[in-house]
């Protein structure tokens, strides 16, 4: 069993570590304790949880399942072309799209706004523990 610290469930989630003790204590997630004897909950429950939470987020069926939802940071817009930059958590998600569905979008800097990723080749890195 993969064990995450209540702080890394809480970043995966999208809330706050005190929501996942509150769920810890209502029995929507199993409480257990690591090997340094911190508060931890199985990474498998945490993984269903964030899946069950992101399937059709906006009650739109899609095929995309990777949504990022952040803030707009930046938009440069020529005639036919627009950049906007998006800081999605830690991650920073370019999009290139045409300056007119920027415009009818609306998408300006402040304004929170979802990437909505739909790609053939996806690259995953695993982190190794020190």
């Amino acid at each position: 069993m993969t064990l995450l610290r209540v702080s890394e469930a809480a970043r995966f989630l999208g809330v706050s570590d005190d929501t996942v003790r509150r769920w810890v204590s209502a029995g929507r997630l199993a409480g257990h304790t690591d090997d340094s004897g911190r508060a931890a909950v199985d990474g498998v429950e945490v993984a269903a949880l964030v899946r069950d939470s992101s399937d059709h987020a906006d009650g739109v069926p899609t095929s995309a399942r990777n949504r990022l939802t952040g803030l707009v940071t930046n938009v440069v817009m020529d005639t036919v072309m627009a950049q906007v930059e998006l800081q999605c958590g830690p991650f920073r998600v370019v999009s290139l799209m045409s300056s007119e569905a920027a415009r009818e979008l609306g998408l300006e800097p402040g304004m929170p706004a979802t990437a909505v990723v739909k790609a053939t080749t996806v690259i995953v890195n695993r982190e190794v523990a020190p």
